[in-house]
């Protein structure tokens, strides 16, 4: 029997709960088809914030959850509002992030009529959560919570979708307190970690590779403990650079996009691979070519959290079913057999990474990115915070930029455009006293730049800086490699991001010669706005160390061939 004293509705028995579990913020583009939960918003101590489009408040929920390894959450309404947060859950799903989306639901009355803005959530979002489920009725609220929370913690975590049916939400309901749900950790065994102890022993040219979800700080500074015991070097995986001080000697490089060649060839005559949290996804592995699937020509170590990964693409030959945190708090029992003999091949290999990002390319125009990114690594705060999302103008981050923190680098491995505003306003409404950066190139910009308004509504001073080069710079390299000289659908005509900034109350400035780019970063921080930082990068300008004209005339000379 409902006792009316202690009765709440579904809808604030569903935010009590998200208080439980820890969730801090949630983002939202309100919709009337979770009314109920907005209004339960107002009376509870949990921060909303609003935004522009859908896609965004995902993208926010998303990046907070690979930033705390705590699922982001968001709202959204029914219908165009779900499809338009699609992009944050192909993200969530991609780059192993927990996140959960809560979105409104028509009538249960209704249901399968089509009613208005209905849609099938299992069927649009099936493939791309790792859970998808509709709370039915209003008794139900915790037991699917603390299900989603499970499905988008455990494993290898991802994104969860719940619909919440109007009717359902404004349901009363006598319910206790339900406890937080809690991730379960699984620990190597000691075999595993005496197969590991026996092949570092006998290997010549070991290296590590870290990748993936469900590190913390305390977990990475484990595994430099047990790199500096053992003298490994250690790469990172595609956009996880924070998970290793890119200024500790053991430290190699990134395994991404337009990667040293120095570190290529040092994976492929590697002996011994310890892949650590990530998948070795198309990225990483450089289109599979590291090694060749389903078998691995060298000694390949897998450690990951979910162990249906193993074998997937990969066979490895020692698998290891355990997350990063519970396997790096093992490694402090392994010690050195003998003295180190790759020592020397360690300190090559953090020499080739630093000689490789140390000096920015020369590249056409009169605005250098890579000098850009020299004078941000060597002037902002290490704790900075860089989000950004994808095209070109990345690959200057990945080479010239130096993280050296925990979760500093907030930014997409799935590739998706228009992430960076999003993540750069989560980011700064987790961390107000730190720095935020958002980097960005112009069509990537204007994918989510409306939410640079909901940075101005927050009072949220990120920086943003825009790299504008007139085109869809990274399908125009591409283009030009394949069809040289026929453009197509790639140019762009951009407006003054400058005055954008301004016309929506933040501060802009323009930087046409690298030279003005110092005092016009420090202006824009100094304004305690949201900024924008609109650089003019020449067009021919499209990846460190190679113009589009270079990439044009190499198209054309293998189309017309020998001489």
């Amino acid at each position: 029997m409902l006792n009316a004293a202690n009765s709440r509705t579904a809808a604030e028995v569903l935010v009590d709960l998200l208080i439980a579990n820890g969730v801090e913020h949630v983002f939202c583009v309100p919709g009337e088809s979770f009314l109920g939960v907005l209004d339960a918003f107002r009376d509870r101590a949990i921060t909303v914030t609003v935004c522009r489009q859908e896609g965004g408040a995902a993208m926010m929920a998303e990046a907070v959850g690979k930033a705390t390894g705590r699922p982001g959450v968001c709202f959204v309404t029914r219908g165009p509002g779900a499809t338009n947060a699609s992009a944050g859950i192909h993200i969530a799903n991609q780059d192993s992030t927990p996140m959960i989306m809560f979105v409104g639901q028509v009538e249960r009355g209704v249901r399968g009529r089509e009613a208005f803005q209905e849609l099938d959530y299992k069927a649009v979002f099936g493939s791309m959560t790792k859970l998808t489920v509709e709370i039915d009725e209003a008794s139900r609220v915790p037991e699917i919570v603390n299900r989603a929370f499970g499905a988008a913690l455990s494993g290898r975590p991802g994104p969860v979708v719940v619909s919440l049916p109007k009717d359902m939400l404004n349901e009363r309901v006598s319910l206790e307190a339900a406890p937080p749900y809690r991730a379960v950790e699984t620990a190597p065994g000691h075999e595993d970690l005496d197969a590991l102890e026996a092949l570092l022993a006998r290997a010549a040219r070991p290296l590590v590779i870290l990748g993936g979800t469900r590190w913390t700080p305390e977990a990475c500074a484990a595994v430099q403990r047990f790199a500096e015991r053992f003298d490994l070097p250690v790469a990172t995986s595609y956009r996880r650079a924070p998970l290793f001080d890119a200024l500790h000697p053991n430290y190699a490089g990134d395994v991404g996009l337009a990667p040293n060649p120095m570190l290529i060839a040092r994976v492929k005559a590697a002996d011994l691979v310890l892949l650590c949290g990530g998948r070795f996804g198309e990225i990483p592995s450089q289109g599979y070519t590291l090694f060749d699937p389903p078998s691995a020509e060298r000694t390949l170590v897998h450690i990951y959290a979910e162990p249906s990964e193993f074998g997937r693409v990969f066979r490895p030959d020692l698998a290891i079913h355990a997350t990063p945190v519970r396997f790096a708090a093992a490694l402090d029992r392994l010690q050195p057999k003998q003295v180190s003999s790759w020592r020397e091949a360690t300190a090559d290999a953090h020499r080739d990474y630093l000689a490789w990002s140390e000096v920015p390319t020369p590249q056409p125009g009169d605005v250098n990115l890579g000098a850009v990114m020299v004078w941000l690594r060597d002037h902002v705060p290490t704790d900075t915070i860089l989000c950004n999302g994808a095209g070109n103008y990345a690959a200057w981050i990945h080479r010239f930029y130096r993280f050296r923190h925990f979760a500093s680098h907030i930014a997409p491995t799935s590739a998706s455009m228009g992430y960076g505003i999003p993540a750069a306003v989560a980011m700064q409404r987790l961390h107000p006293n730190r720095l935020v950066l958002s980097i960005n190139g112009d069509g990537d910009f204007l994918m989510n730049g409306q939410d640079f308004a909901t940075a101005v509504q927050y009072g949220l001073p990120i920086v943003t800086i825009i790299a504008d080069n007139g085109s869809y710079g990274t399908i125009r390299m591409h283009q030009e490699r394949e069809f040289p000289g026929r453009v197509s659908a790639t140019d762009l005509r951009n407006p003054d991001f400058a005055a954008y900034a301004r016309a929506f109350g933040g501060y802009g400035v323009t930087v046409e010669r690298t030279a003005d780019f110092p005092a016009a970063f420090e202006a824009a921080r100094a304004s305690e706005m949201p900024s924008i930082v609109h650089l003019k990068i020449d067009a021919d300008a499209i990846t460190p160390g190679l113009s589009l004209s270079q990439i044009r005339e190499q198209a054309l000379r293998r189309q017309a061939g020998p001489a």
